[in-house]
């Protein structure tokens, strides 16, 4: 649980200034050598979403993870640096039902109160602020966000209007308590979690992006996706090339 040894990780030193341009450049960085993905959900391998776990997971075993782990580990190293963080758990919208939220997301105080999210696949890639509706340059599209009472909703905007994301109440949640929804999210069936593998992260700071799924490397540059199929046996050492991993 070594700060420098996080930094270095995701390719930066310290000392880092506490201001909206850094924490931008530190989630840039998280997203650029610390990748999105489901392997030890996908393989059945112990898990936890505790900061003593995450942060040696992706430190140490050089590995990625989901929500839990990645938001969970920024959200150490961002407390260590000196920023206020507060963590959310948010309910996905679009995707399969569920009872309770399933997704842990990081809202940060500066100047003004910032959305931050290294654990959401491809999404805003800088933090976006909590006192507007937007929209608001997100580094990979437009988002903005609905208020409604006591919920916040994050909306990704295109030329059609705003896409619901992911919707959260306010407040102030420990780690433990994202443990129930990531022991649903394991178990529960029919789940794209166990359905197969997938590894995606930025290249170079973004919005440049590769994505690695069960049959398909595709590669985002300048805006336009590319798809290379991926052949019999190849998957193991595509994520080793692309993420530094094994599977």
């Amino acid at each position: 649980m070594d700060v420098d040894a996080y930094l270095e990780r995701i390719g930066l030193a310290g000392p880092i200034e506490l201001d909206l341009s850094n924490l931008e450049r530190l989630q840039r960085a998280h997203l650029t050598w610390v990748p999105f993905e489901n392997l030890h959900v996908f393989y059945g391998r112990e898990m936890s979403t505790i900061e003593t776990w995450s942060v040696p997971k992706i430190v140490d075993g050089r590995r990625g993870g989901w929500c839990f782990e990645l938001n969970g580990a920024f959200a150490w190293l961002l407390t260590q640096l000196g920023y206020q963080v507060r963590r959310h758990a948010a309910t996905v919208i679009g995707g399969s039902p569920s009872p309770i939220p399933t997704h842990l997301t990081l809202e940060v105080g500066l100047d003004r109160p910032y959305l931050v999210d290294v654990g959401f696949g491809d999404s805003f890639i800088k933090p976006l602020p909590l006192d507007s509706e937007g929209p608001h340059d997100g580094g990979s599209g437009s988002f903005g966000f609905e208020f409604n009472e006591n919920e916040v909703t994050l909306v990704w905007i295109d030329e059609d209007g705003a896409h619901p994301q992911y919707r959260y109440r306010p407040g102030d949640h420990s780690l433990d308590d994202f443990e129930e929804a990531s022991t649903y999210l394991r178990s529960a069936p029919g789940l794209r979690w166990k359905e197969g593998r997938f590894a995606t992260r930025l290249l170079d700071g973004g919005p440049d992006r590769v994505t690695l799924l069960e049959d398909v490397l595709k590669l985002r540059r300048e805006g336009k996706w590319t798809e290379h199929p991926v052949g019999d046996g190849a998957w193991p050492s595509l994520l080793d090339e692309w993420f530094g991993m094994t599977p």
